[in-house]
């Protein structure tokens, strides 16, 4: 069991609102110092979700993304500005969450998430939050932090429309995982990317910090966790909707009967 970690008063005054939530506390906000969150992405979904893991005191965060900055980005990624333009995006994230919040360490990871690295990169992490804008990238994620035990937070966003959903099928039944949802990636060009389908500014950071409340609930065991469930929005017609998500006995990951037992398959 680790020490006891004695806060700062400069701590105890910047986390006073965590520690006054008596589902938090002082035992909470020490639990969220001594984490370790990955982040897979540092764009729209990861720009909210990156800075409000940072700004509630997760003491390590990790960013994978090895794209720099564009103009075009931030009309939705609020963690970059135009003083960053052409810079690496896990720099420039990275820069920002030291101005919001000295007591974070960043690791910053600039490259592409793959079959090779994916493994190493989870598993120095208690929990991952995918923020990534592809398939690929998603099914990967799905399979590593499954077959690395670890829990993953997964969100996704078009045009005005966000889902969201936790998936910690390594605990075994009744815990599904994103395969038990989408068996496999959809036909190439079936779904518009961001760049083709265009997206909402706001919705990213709304659905973002959504992501991120997600995320602190788990690593301090509160409330109802939405592994099982998949939460859908549609913000221009403010319609919401909680969808149960089974496991599925024949998922080629995480079944009574897997073919999937590493990533070699990607």
């Amino acid at each position: 069991m680790l020490p006891a970690m004695d806060f700062t008063d400069t701590q105890l005054h910047r986390y006073s609102r965590h520690i006054v939530l008596p589902e938090v506390g002082g035992i909470g906000q020490e639990r969220l110092l001594r984490s370790k969150v990955l982040v897979v992405g540092a764009g729209g979904l990861g720009a909210p979700l990156l800075l409000y893991l940072a700004a509630a005191g997760v003491g390590t965060i990790g960013i994978v993304d090895d794209d720099t900055v564009d103009l075009s980005n931030l009309q939705r990624q609020v963690i970059h500005d135009e003083s960053t333009l052409g810079h690496p995006k896990v720099e420039s994230a990275a820069a920002r969450i030291h101005a919001l919040n000295p007591d974070v360490r960043v690791e910053a990871h600039r490259m592409r998430l793959n079959r090779d690295n994916a493994m190493d990169l989870i598993g120095g992490y208690d929990l991952v939050a995918d923020g990534s804008d592809n398939f690929a990238t998603r099914f990967l994620l799905n399979d590593a932090c499954f077959l690395a035990g670890k829990t993953l937070v997964s969100a996704a966003i078009l045009r005005f429309d966000g889902q969201l959903s936790t998936f910690k099928a390594h605990l075994g039944a009744p815990h599904p995982c994103y395969r038990c949802l989408f068996p496999e990636p959809p036909p190439r060009g079936t779904v518009p990317s961001c760049s083709e389908g265009g997206v909402l500014g706001a919705l990213a950071g709304f659905v973002g910090s959504l992501q991120a409340t997600e995320v602190l609930k788990e690593l301090l065991g509160l409330g109802e966790s939405l592994s099982g469930s998949l939460l859908m929005m549609d913000t221009l017609y403010a319609s919401y909707q909680r969808i149960a998500i089974k496991r599925d006995p024949d998922c080629a990951l995480c079944g009574d009967h897997p073919t999937i037992h590493d990533l070699s398959v990607h």
